[in-house]
């Protein structure tokens, strides 16, 4: 489960793969293209298998759909259509490239970082604020997404919670987003769950 690509400006990549022993994963990723923007997200099914797997498609397929709606409204209308479902944990992250702005948020365990470099190293500048509950069974009233600045060098991980949470440990952030996300999904990808890593680098001008 590996894909990479550009939309404007943004060169992106996704790793991912089952429960060991399974052919089916429930970690599904989202990479849509708008007119003057994208949206990225990682989606991740309850427990593992088909069922799981069922119902993360269901959610990139109603996000893709309307995926030029608000994010908070792209939520709401996967909880509607998962019900009945196991349900999801989902994160989903809109960069505008005019005015170079990161909005994002989510439901559930899908963490969401905005890394840059300093000289120090790697640093965090912002990590996504996540409510708690289960897209399609229980979802608090959903915030207004948060917004923050997004600058030419930047990079957003996104990663379900089959992915360690020391995952931005030790990344070579000169290298590309395809290679910090196989580097991600090979060291830290856990051996009890499905696993997914979505990462997207800001790199100027579009092509």
């Amino acid at each position: 489960m590996r894909e990479n690509g550009r939309l404007g400006p943004i060169e992106w990549a996704n790793a991912g793969r089952p429960l060991p022993g399974e052919n089916t994963s429930g970690d599904r990723k989202i990479a849509v293209a708008l007119d003057d923007a994208a949206v990225f997200g990682v989606i991740d099914g309850l427990g593992h298998g088909p069922a799981a797997a069922s119902a993360a498609m269901r959610a990139v397929d109603a996000v893709q759909r309307a995926s030029g709606e608000r994010l908070e409204v792209l939520i709401q209308l996967c909880h509607r259509v998962l019900a009945g479902t196991r349900g999801v944990a989902m994160t989903l992250a809109r960069v505008d490239f005019e005015a170079r702005t990161l909005t994002w948020t989510g439901v559930g365990n899908v963490r969401a970082n905005l890394v840059s470099k300093d000289a120090t190293g790697v640093r965090i500048r912002s990590s996504a604020r996540l409510a708690a509950g289960i897209v399609g069974y229980r979802i608090p009233e959903i915030r207004p997404a948060q917004v923050v600045s997004l600058r030419v060098g930047d990079l957003i991980v996104l990663a379900s919670d089959g992915i360690a949470e020391d995952h931005l440990d030790h990344i070579d952030f000169a290298a590309s987003a395809t290679v910090i996300a196989d580097h991600i999904l090979t060291k830290h990808a856990k051996e009890t769950d499905d696993a997914m890593v979505l990462t997207a680098r800001h790199r100027g001008a579009s092509t």
